[in-house]
């Protein structure tokens, strides 16, 4: 079971949607080849192309290391927040992606000890970085941090600076501006609004009822929602009470938040499957709630659905 000693954070839960994110950046990688994941911003290293992609590339731009591993359930959460967060930044920063597993010998010479592991690399130096899973907020204001180190670097070597349209070349086009709604959710959020962030996502829903995104981040607030205010240690108490559904719908809860997305799946089948009449009822409408907060291709969901047909039927 997982360890509920640790509160979910309104991040973890609404940022299951960096799942999505996760897969879809996987599937374009597997679909596209390595060459087509690359970008201005954006490429995956090896062994073969590190002194090019990182080294040679930060003579003139800082370079973000994203030293991954697909074992490591954080960089799953991570990843997809760097590439977001540099992806913004119009070429001024570049997101380098390293496979730890599929090049050792990175991690070896960079004294990788866990992952996710982030590290900045300017003027071919290791800079600054760090090895745990950030919010999106924070890991923009480290790398605000970084680039304000970098304008002071080149405030005091002018001729260092690179020539205007030197270092990343074209500058990404322009994203189409976000939905209002969906950007008073994210701003609701932010500031720990949870009423007013569930009301701009039916808002948005009642306009677009299909928009994913907006589905799963209202999943995500309830979920949050649910959980506010609940003792650990007493969920854990109560959970030896197999006829407590309350308590084993809310560890679920809990277990979503914590990221163990297949314990809470199983937790609420097991629920399904020793419960009869509004009871199973219940408890088959909860985890239906809970499926919500993932994307639809999300390989947990195809197991969890057949476990809940299995036990209706």
């Amino acid at each position: 079971m997982a360890d509920f000693s640790r509160p979910g954070s309104l991040y973890g839960a609404v940022d299951l949607g960096a799942r999505k994110q996760a897969l879809d950046a996987q599937a374009r990688r597997e679909t596209a080849g390595p060459q087509a994941a690359s970008s201005a911003s954006i490429v995956d290293v090896t062994e073969e192309t590190f002194t090019t992609d990182v080294i040679d590339r930060s003579m003139s731009v800082p370079v973000v290391l994203d030293l991954w591993s697909p074992r490591a359930p954080g960089s799953a959460q991570l990843s997809p927040v760097l590439e977001k967060v540099v992806g913004s930044m119009g070429g001024r920063a570049v997101l380098a992606r390293i496979n730890v597993d599929a090049s050792p010998q990175i991690a070896q010479a960079l004294r990788v000890q866990a992952v996710p592991t982030v590290l900045a690399v300017f003027q071919g130096q290791a800079v600054t970085g760090f090895q745990q899973v950030l919010p999106e907020q924070e890991v923009r204001r480290w790398l605000d941090e970084l680039m304000g180190a970098v304008e002071q670097f080149y405030e005091a070597n002018p001729d260092a600076r690179p020539a205007q349209g030197d270092g990343d070349g074209e500058q990404a086009p322009e994203a189409p501006p976000a939905d209002p709604d969906l950007l008073a959710a994210e701003q609701a959020i932010e500031q720990g609004d949870l009423d007013a962030a569930e009301t701009a996502y039916e808002r948005l829903l009642a306009r677009v009822p299909s928009d994913e995104d907006a589905k799963m981040g209202l999943a995500g607030v309830r979920l949050i929602k649910r959980t506010t205010g609940a003792d650990p240690a007493d969920v854990q108490r109560r959970l030896a009470d197999p006829a407590d559904i309350d308590a084993h719908l809310l560890a679920a809860d809990m277990e979503m938040l914590s990221g163990s997305v297949d314990e809470a799946f199983a937790r609420v089948v097991a629920v399904v499957k020793r419960t009869s009449g509004d009871e199973r009822d219940r408890a088959r409408r909860h985890l239906l709630g809970l499926f919500e907060t993932l994307p639809a291709e999300d390989p947990s969901l195809a197991k969890a659905r057949r476990a809940l047909a299995n036990a209706l039927f």
